[in-house]
């Protein structure tokens, strides 16, 4: 890992008079793999949208690059969220479109390329993200849910961003499909370079894919660092969810992995 290429610092976001984040700080490296964790009602989601773009925070500052993406020119933004690939909790395919169509549609709207261009660069996103050729024929409906997920992986690829948000990539997966996911994602950070920054409550997918993980809480970050740094916090929740059942099966598992 090498500098941050993520840095948020002082983030307020308030809904209402709910204030979700406040004086939140986070950094993100090069190259890492970072899993954001926290309990219902935490901000996982909200956090991600505002480094993305997506919420404008009450204050506080993001910054991406060095740079404050809501500040920004238009053009100038449209080309650092080009830099951004983002797989949304529901997949959020248009059903309207195939998979192909869906995977195609940033490649014409955002890289100006024609729809014979678009579709087969199309075709080789979707087989990077694992799934067959017939796929792509495919609407999202007709397919399953670990393919949905794997369809909205190609399209956040689409653009060869440098960074990828995922937000519950393995939610409603059953095992054997979010273990498939995590392999995959790191076969994808180490052949592509990616920097990744993951919001999931799966502690299997942290303990096989994460540098580290942050814990949301409080309306700020209460810990940072590799698992076991954090796993050692002294913190109800952390003890509760790293400690419990799952999470000693989780860490046994990958133990085992390793062995």
């Amino acid at each position: 890992m090498s500098g941050a290429i993520i840095r948020v610092r002082g983030l307020l976001n308030c809904f209402g008079t709910q204030v979700v984040h406040q004086d939140l700080d986070l950094d993100v490296f090069e190259g890492e793999i970072l899993g954001v964790v926290g309990g219902s009602g935490s901000g996982k989601s909200v956090l991600l949208r505002s480094i993305i773009g997506l919420h404008r925070p009450d204050a506080g500052e993001v910054r991406l690059w060095q740079q404050d993406l809501l500040t920004l020119p238009a053009a100038q933004r449209s080309r650092l969220e080009r830099r951004m690939g983002v797989l949304f909790q529901s997949g959020a395919l248009f059903s309207s479109l195939t998979v192909l169509e869906n995977i195609a549609l940033p490649l014409k709207e955002h890289a100006g390329l024609n729809g014979t261009q678009a579709a087969e660069l199309a075709e080789i996103k979707l087989a990077l993200a694992g799934l067959p050729a017939v796929a792509g024929e495919r609407y999202p409906s007709n397919l399953s849910g670990g393919m949905v997920k794997r369809a909205a992986l190609a399209r956040a690829l689409a653009l060869d961003p440098q960074i990828l948000f995922l937000d519950e990539p393995t939610a409603g997966l059953d095992p054997v499909s979010a273990s498939a996911f995590d392999r995959l994602l790191l076969t994808l950070r180490k052949a592509l370079g990616l920097t990744v920054v993951l919001v999931t409550h799966d502690l299997d997918t942290l303990y096989a894919c994460c540098d580290r993980v942050a814990v949301l809480g409080q309306k700020r970050v209460q810990a940072v660092g590799t698992l076991d740094e954090v796993a050692a916090t002294d913190d109800a929740w952390v003890r509760d969810y790293f400690h419990g059942p799952r999470g000693r099966a989780a860490r046994h598992a990958a133990q085992g992995n390793k062995e």
